[in-house]
C-alpha cells in the first residue's frame, strides 16, 4: 500500500511535467514487477529500472540517476507521500531563481487514519549544521547537471546516501 501510496501522490501533481524513475530491485517479487510494468504502460511519464538483485540504496539509487531525464532529480522512498502542488512550487522558485541546484521541504508523518504528526521544520540551508545533522533527507531534489559532475557513490554510503549526496553537491 505503501508503494501505491507514493505513486499516485507523484500521479497527483499539479505540475504534470515529472519523471519517475521506479528502481526495483527485488526482482524476486512477481507482484511489484507486474504492477511497476502496469505503470509503466498506462504512463510514458513512469519508467522502470529492473536490476538483477539488491545492490544497496546507494548503487540502486545510482541506477536511477543515470537513468533519469529532468533537468532536476528527486530523491525520496516507497513509502513518501508527495504533497499534490509540490513540484509546482518547486518549478516556480526555480524559475524565479535560475541559481538554485538543491531544494529540500519540511516533512511530516502521515498515520494510517489519515493524522498528520511530528512535522519537522527545517532551516535554512547551513553547511555547518548538515556536516553535523543530516537536517535534509527527504523530499531532496538536486540539479542533474550537478550529479552528473559528481563521482557515483559507493555501497559504503548504505548507511547516509542522502546526506552523503546533500553534502557532496552542496560543494559544487
Amino acid at each position: 500500500s505503501f508503494f501505491n501510496d507514493m505513486i499516485a501522490s507523484v500521479q497527483k501533481q499539479s505540475y504534470p511535467q515529472w519523471e519517475l524513475i521506479l528502481v526495483n530491485a527485488s526482482p524476486e517479487i512477481a507482484e511489484l514487477s507486474t504492477r511497476a510494468d502496469s505503470l509503466c504502460n498506462a504512463d510514458t511519464r513512469i519508467k522502470t529500472i529492473k536490476l538483477q538483485s539488491n545492490l544497496g540504496i546507494t548503487l540502486n539509487t545510482n541506477a536511477g540517476i543515470e537513468a533519469a531525464t529532468g533537468d532536476f532529480v528527486c530523491f525520496f522512498d516507497h513509502d513518501d507521500i508527495l504533497e499534490p502542488d509540490l513540484l509546482f512550487e518547486y518549478t516556480k522558485v526555480i524559475n524565479s531563481n535560475a541559481a538554485i541546484d538543491i531544494l529540500y521541504c519540511d516533512e511530516d508523518k502521515l498515520l494510517p487514519d489519515g493524522h498528520y504528526v511530528q512535522p519537522f521544520f527545517k532551516p535554512d540551508f547551513s553547511i555547518d549544521l548538515l556536516r553535523n545533522n543530516n537536517y535534509v533527507c527527504h523530499l531532496l531534489t538536486v540539479r542533474k547537471t550537478i550529479l552528473d559532475r559528481l563521482p557515483l557513490a559507493t555501497s559504503e554510503y548504505d548507511g547516509a546516501p542522502a546526506h552523503n549526496l546533500v553534502l557532496k553537491a552542496s560543494e559544487i
